[in-house]
């Protein structure tokens, strides 16, 4: 199959994965983007004719790489950086074969915070590469099944593909069976799926970005083999509050018999004892700042595997939050993005 257009434009979105109860199941995304042009050669398979002789950004005969913002001085340029290795392997599934491209990413997603910049890599690439094959309105739902199996879990890259807030989830159903047939319904596969729930214009998120990263693999290596019956009971009453503290404010939202305001459901929502405990000695100085807001009623949380601190509000609080934060803002260490919720995902444009 030959490319449909010769240049394709990605804009996708920051995320952030767990939101206190949610883990590994939730994800939000939010109004802060990595953005990346993708330009064929004029002969797809002579990396020359995008990038000329070798230079510091054309690191061998099929793909040029330049980087500006994050990142920019440790990411890879060649066929390791994870845009270009999941673009490949896209074009593959998509028949496009091996293209010669010159990839440009302007990123504002920091590496290894915990705002999903591993997840944006692979959404980027992948719908990078289905614009080449089908046009900007490629199936998200293909996109997402292929970015969820490349991540190896969906809470990130849900909400990158569609917007909003998202639960994910991966249904086994056995080996050898491909589908369940459900009555009066469509067949569930196997495989992982996603439901979007809408959001309150009136959500905002705060974001604390440190200057240090935090390993998701070390994250993940702190959690335990198994965890208390109790405290899974805890989460589940916790994470099925997120819809409705989250969601467009109306009867329906509430319980009927307690009608808490959104900034009260928040906070209860993003409670949490399934991780954050277990890994708040890798991140000291998120949790102490997780611990000033959540004393002051602020529905904090780590962001993903951290060290980013997120915090949900409903309403006008960004200066009564930045006014907690004066210590750890006034360090140099930290900074921190008003940020409002994201409700397109990712965004393509083919020229």
């Amino acid at each position: 199959m030959n490319p449909l257009f010769r240049q394709v434009h990605v804009r996708v979105p920051a995320t952030s994965a767990n939101l206190g109860s949610g883990f590994d199941t939730v994800g939000l995304a939010l109004d802060y983007y990595d953005e990346l042009k993708f330009t064929l050669n004029d002969s797809p398979a002579d990396g020359a004719a995008a990038g000329g002789s070798a230079t510091d950004d054309a690191t061998d005969d099929s793909v040029r790489v330049i980087i500006h913002g994050e990142g920019e001085d440790t990411l890879p340029r060649d066929e390791t950086h994870l845009v270009v290795s999941t673009f490949r392997k896209a074009c593959q599934v998509f028949g496009l074969g091996r293209l010669g491209f010159t990839l440009e990413a302007h990123n504002r997603i920091p590496q290894a915070r915990g705002m999903g910049s591993s997840a944006e890599a692979i959404v980027a690439g992948i719908s990078a590469a289905a614009a080449f094959a089908h046009g900007e309105h490629f199936d998200r739902q293909s996109v997402f099944d292929m970015a969820a199996s490349i991540e190896g879990h969906p809470d990130n890259v849900a909400p990158a593909v569609f917007g909003g807030l998202t639960v994910s989830w991966r249904f086994d159903a056995g080996e050898g069976v491909g589908s369940v047939p459900i009555r009066d319904g469509e067949p569930l596969s196997v495989g992982f799926h996603t439901t979007m729930y809408p959001v309150d214009d009136a959500i905002r998120a705060c974001v604390f970005i440190p200057d240090f990263e935090q390993s998701t693999e070390l994250a993940r290596q702190a959690l335990p083999a198994k965890v208390p019956y109790a405290d899974a009971a805890f989460n589940l009453s916790r994470i099925a509050l997120l819809p409705a503290a989250m969601g467009p404010r109306g009867a329906s939202s509430y319980d009927a018999g307690l009608r808490e305001d959104a900034n009260t459901l928040l906070f209860a929502a993003t409670q949490d004892r399934l991780h954050q405990p277990y890994r708040k000695d890798l991140m000291a100085p998120s949790w102490e700042l997780i611990e000033a807001l959540r004393a002051q009623g602020f529905a904090a949380a780590i962001s993903g595997a951290g060290p980013c601190v997120l915090v949900l509000h409903s309403g006008s609080a960004s200066e009564v939050i930045e006014r907690i934060a004066q210590r750890q803002l006034s360090s140099g260490i930290w900074r921190v993005l008003h940020l409002s919720v994201n409700t397109t995902g990712v965004e393509v444009e083919a020229k």
